[in-house]
């Protein structure tokens, strides 16, 4: 079992920044990956960011230059730095792993960037 926690969501201003954390607990040492979902009202979920503890990291096309995903694996927490904000960046975020065949999801951070 793998437990998720996600945290630093808030209002900020366009052009603003916000850092999202997302902390496992559980078995955590069966994690290899953590990815970031955001969904805004009325819309599907849609991936954002992924980061492998190989190291590889990759990001969906209307955040690369402005998110970055990055661990720290002393702390079981995979960090969200969101800069250059947008209206449109404005959603739930939530973080999710799978392993084993079994996805586990957070419980989501609000994020509102207003203009």
């Amino acid at each position: 079992q793998v437990q998720l926690v996600e945290s630093g969501g808030g209002l900020v201003q366009a052009g603003g920044s916000l850092r999202l954390s997302c902390a496992a607990s559980g078995r955590t040492f069966t994690i290899n990956h953590m990815r970031w979902f955001h969904q805004a009202p009325g819309k599907e979920r849609e991936f954002v960011a992924i980061i492998r503890w190989s190291g590889d990291t990759d990001y969906r096309d209307s955040v690369k230059g402005r998110f970055t995903i990055s661990r720290d694996g002393a702390k079981d927490t995979v960090y969200l730095q969101m800069n250059s904000l947008k209206p449109e960046d404005t959603a739930m975020y939530y973080c999710t792993t799978y392993v084993n065949g079994v996805e586990y999801w957070g419980q989501g951070t609000q994020v509102t960037v207003f203009s």
